[in-house]
């Protein structure tokens, strides 16, 4: 984004202030009288007569409003689609059960001490499983695309590898991920980042390969390395592909961690509706499933929010 202000360009760069305003004007670099600039980016009537505040406050409200609205739209969507195909195919009642029925027995089993306690007390299992798998596959995902971008020795080694351990199904590599790393926490981890880890890293390395290299060159010329174009330049520039990693992972993290329950741990809602499908308790299964399927909806866009918030921030930062 540039702003002109007579025959000046300026390019805004990520950075502190030592490069922050920095334009490029003949072919050489030079700091611009930013206070011009500024003055010219707030000439009056710019916004049509209505207050710059006022609007900002209101986009910056639509921005946690719409997330809010999609998930509500998204789960009465499921619900609806739900409702039909149990109605509309007519399936037995012992077998299929309707949110309705799902509803009631979440909402007044755990009351009644009946198996919904059990259901409840999974998810916080399964939550902690998937909260550590997310946090492990992210990590590692950001870290691993940062050493692919900045180094294609280390993407020749790493890549390779990487597209072995994708293309063997994890189902498969279970057995051998239990033996080396246990029954506890540390497989569940690892398999849940396996699973976080791999979309993630093809999006933070387009995203990470997309920085600005006119930015790049700039803070070189400043005497910048290859880590400083990193952290000013290359991780700034990819915190939209990192938020869409992330909304992508949460789901997944889920999933992985109930296949590691289901295959390693024997704890969780993984582990749970395994024993309930041995024991016919289906309303169990139905309301495990309906479970999962709401908070992944809600943890998507809790991300959505906090991705609103924080790329606000930095658009209202270089926009000042």
């Amino acid at each position: 984004m540039s702003e002109t202000h007579g025959s000046e360009t300026v390019d805004p760069t990520f950075g502190d202030g030592s490069l922050d305003g920095v334009a490029e004007h003949g072919g050489a670099f030079r700091a611009p009288d930013t206070m011009a600039v500024s003055a010219a980016g707030r000439a009056p009537g710019g916004t049509g007569g209505r207050s710059p505040g006022r609007q900002l406050s209101w986009a910056g409200g639509w921005r946690v409003v719409r997330p809010l609205v999609n998930a509500v739209v998204t789960l009465v969507v499921i619900i609806g689609l739900w409702w039909a195909f149990v109605k509309g195919f007519g399936l037995d009642p012992l077998i299929a059960k309707t949110p309705a029925d799902v509803w009631g027995y979440l909402a007044h089993g755990a009351s009644t001490g009946s198996g919904a306690t059990s259901v409840w007390g999974g998810l916080g299992r399964t939550l902690l499983d998937a909260t550590y798998g997310f946090v492990a596959g992210l990590a590692a995902a950001v870290a691993v695309a940062l050493s692919f971008v900045l180094s294609r020795v280390v993407a020749g080694m790493l890549l390779p590898l990487a597209v072995l351990v994708r293309s063997v199904p994890l189902v498969a590599m279970t057995p051998v991920l239990t033996l080396v790393f246990g029954r506890g926490i540390a497989a569940t981890t690892v398999i849940a980042g396996i699973v976080v880890f791999f979309p993630a890293l093809v999006t933070m390395t387009f995203g990470l390969r997309s920085a600005s290299r006119q930015s790049a060159d700039l803070v070189r010329a400043y005497g910048g390395g290859t880590w400083t174009v990193a952290r000013k330049v290359m991780l700034p520039s990819s915190l939209p592909a990192l938020f869409a990693s992330a909304r992508i992972a949460a789901p997944g993290a889920v999933v992985g961690a109930m296949l590691a329950e289901w295959l390693a741990t024997g704890q969780g809602l993984g582990y749970g509706m395994l024993q309930d499908a041995n024991s016919f308790d289906y309303v169990d299964i139905w309301a495990s499933a309906a479970l999962l399927t709401g908070v992944s909806v809600v943890l998507y866009n809790l991300i959505a929010i906090a991705e609103s918030a924080v790329l606000a921030r930095f658009s209202l930062r270089d926009a000042s």
